[in-house]
């Protein structure tokens, strides 16, 4: 007699949910260090930028093949769309590495992750839909946290200005790479995605930081290694996981976890000062996080816009 098979235990979509939204907020605490190590690194912003793309990268691509995945052939028909999404990580990076040391820390992941309206805005537009009551309160919250976070630092002091223009440059960059990315997704998975992106990034990197003058070749390997790891294999694997499973809206809103943490590390080791405000604003933004996660769905924009088409 044959023995009945046993059947093969599925993944409830909520408990992926869950992982992806664990996956997010590691991803942003990650991030939230990458302006500490440009800061103690000894070569130019957008050579830092280089390394932490060409020390990860092998890495990334070694570990998609040894799981089973063909980057290369998996990714046919994506090669344009990869190529875009490489260079507009590049040019944030570089953007927002300049912007880093013309700014607070706190600012510097503030204006940097001003992804945070611009993606769940693209979001509402492509599924045609509008926010919730739920989720329009949500993004309230985070506006008025993101808001607080600034307060303090926006006194604004001309000596930021620049640097902080960077950093706006660069969270709009941001978000391009996960609209782009957005689309890879539904057909490759997270390491092969991010494997080949970021080997799009790595030549306009390095030429723009041979054109800028800057010392490529470091003395102090441990910030870039530091970098490569924290952000681009754990942080930005993360966040690419992430993307495949969470709407736009959770992922901008959880990206405000950086300037909460960027503001801690900036008043622990450079003695940028925080105020009360800097706490309110963290909590309202884990508020925003919460409701938006239990959310209820967005509403068409238009009668029927959100309806199947009948054959």
């Amino acid at each position: 007699m044959q023995q009945a098979r046993t059947p093969r235990k599925t993944i409830p979509v909520r408990s992926h949910a869950a992982t992806a939204l664990a996956a997010l907020v590691i991803a942003n605490i990650a991030l939230a260090f990458g302006p500490l190590f440009v800061r103690f690194s000894d070569v130019g912003p957008v050579a830092a930028g280089f390394w932490r793309i060409a020390l990860a990268a092998p890495v990334l691509l070694a570990a998609s093949m040894l799981m089973g995945e063909r980057p290369v052939r998996a990714s046919r028909g994506l090669w344009g769309v990869l190529a875009l999404a490489g260079l507009a990580f590049a040019a944030d990076l570089a953007s927002w590495h300049i912007g880093i040391g013309r700014t607070t820390l706190a600012n510097a992941t503030l204006f940097g992750n001003s992804a945070t309206f611009i993606f769940p805005i693209y979001g509402f537009i492509a599924a045609r839909m509008w926010p919730s009551r739920v989720q329009a309160l949500a993004l309230a919250l985070a506006t008025v946290g993101a808001g607080l976070l600034m307060a303090r630092s926006a006194s604004l002091s001309p000596r930021n200005f620049g640097g902080d223009l960077f950093c706006l440059l660069a969270g709009v960059l941001y978000a391009i790479y996960f609209v782009l990315m957005t689309g890879v997704r539904e057909r490759l998975a997270p390491f092969p995605a991010l494997a080949l992106s970021s080997l799009a990034s790595i030549p306009p990197l390095l030429l723009l930081a041979f054109v800028l003058g800057e010392q490529v070749w470091p003395g102090n390997w441990w910030p870039l290694l530091a970098m490569a790891v924290l952000s681009q294999l754990i942080g930005q694997g993360c966040m690419i996981y992430a993307l495949g499973h969470l709407t736009p809206l959770v992922v901008g809103i959880a990206l405000l976890i950086q300037p909460a943490v960027g503001a801690a590390l900036g008043w622990v080791i450079f003695d940028e000062r925080l105020a009360a405000a800097d706490a309110v604003g963290a909590v309202l933004v884990a508020l925003a996080l919460v409701l938006v996660r239990g959310g209820n769905k967005p509403q068409p924009l238009a009668p029927g816009a959100g309806e199947p088409k009948s054959a």
